[in-house]
């Protein structure tokens, strides 16, 4: 009478197996290993240039001008000048005159088409710093008023040029940009676009200024200075501090950069994971021996 019912006995049997196996199971799943700094880095950059935020986006696109021309990077500055936001589109042409190789000017001949005049005006600046005929060609049709473009547009352009001269913040951020200078390293560009970012921002110091001014000074006193800059709390002064790490191309700066992924601003951290990968795809230099 106490025997178990025949029809219930293989419910019961497959429940004590499954119990039986249950601690395998569980014990079998090895906790996942954390990403890498690199992987991090990516996955910071893909998720900002897909953010619903354009200036998000405008940010991710300044700062790949620091990743050089390795892919997926190229590649993702290149599709970005597809963004529906016209700034985010003006910044892609910077960065990939900065980034420049032999795909940007086929690239930047498509925005010639592009229907925001703004942008179209500025590939065709940017095809004729590159000395390519279609920039010139472009330029030459605007002048002689075959290229439609909008109302005062030109004219715009031109007061805006005008009140450069006038305007010392303006003319020191252009002085700058024309002396950045740094020793070139091929398949990287000089961070432009970022640059501009960086100085764009109404909030923007003077000691940031500063740190970028001083990101082709190669002293240990510079260095010194620009690692402390990492942890000030001004975010400007640490986006300019990152930016001028990563141009000192030097891969053994990446540890310096690699706390900055954490940061609260996004202008620090896109800067700091494009500074980092920038930094991974440049070989050590070599020591040579000291003749004795």
């Amino acid at each position: 009478m106490l025997d178990m019912p025949v029809s219930r006995s293989p419910i019961l049997c497959r429940l004590a197996i499954a119990l039986a196996l249950s601690p395998i199971c569980v014990f079998s799943q090895s906790p996942s290993a954390p990403p890498s700094l690199h992987d991090r880095a990516e996955s910071m950059l893909n998720d900002s240039l897909k953010d619903k935020n354009p200036d998000t986006r405008l940010q991710a696109v300044q700062a790949l001008s620091l990743a050089g021309t390795r892919e997926p990077y190229l590649s993702q500055v290149e599709s970005m000048l597809g963004d529906k936001d016209v700034e985010v589109r003006l910044a892609t042409i910077t960065s990939l005159v900065d980034l420049k190789n032999n795909r940007t000017v086929a690239v930047l001949k498509k925005a010639l088409d592009d229907d925001v005049p703004e942008v179209s005006f500025a590939a065709a600046k940017a095809l004729w710093t590159l000395k390519d005929p279609s920039g010139r060609d472009a330029l030459v049709a605007v002048l002689g008023g075959e290229t439609k473009i909008a109302s005062g547009f030109v004219t715009k352009q031109k007061r805006e040029a005008i009140r450069m001269f006038h305007t010392p913040k303006t003319l020191f951020t252009f002085a700058l940009m024309q002396g950045i200078g740094m020793a070139p390293v091929p398949g990287i560009g000089q961070g432009v676009s970022s640059l501009q970012g960086i100085l764009s921002d109404p909030g923007v110091s003077g000691r940031a200024a500063t740190a970028l001014l001083l990101s082709g000074d190669k002293s240990p006193a510079v260095l010194a200075a620009l690692r402390d800059a990492l942890t000030d709390k001004d975010a400007s002064v640490r986006a300019a501090a990152a930016h001028a790490l990563a141009l000192r191309n030097d891969p053994v700066l990446k540890s310096d950069l690699a706390p900055l992924m954490d940061d609260k601003k996004e202008a620090v951290r896109l800067r700091a994971a494009a500074g980092w990968l920038r930094l991974e795809g440049i070989r050590p230099a070599v020591q040579k021996p000291v003749a004795k």
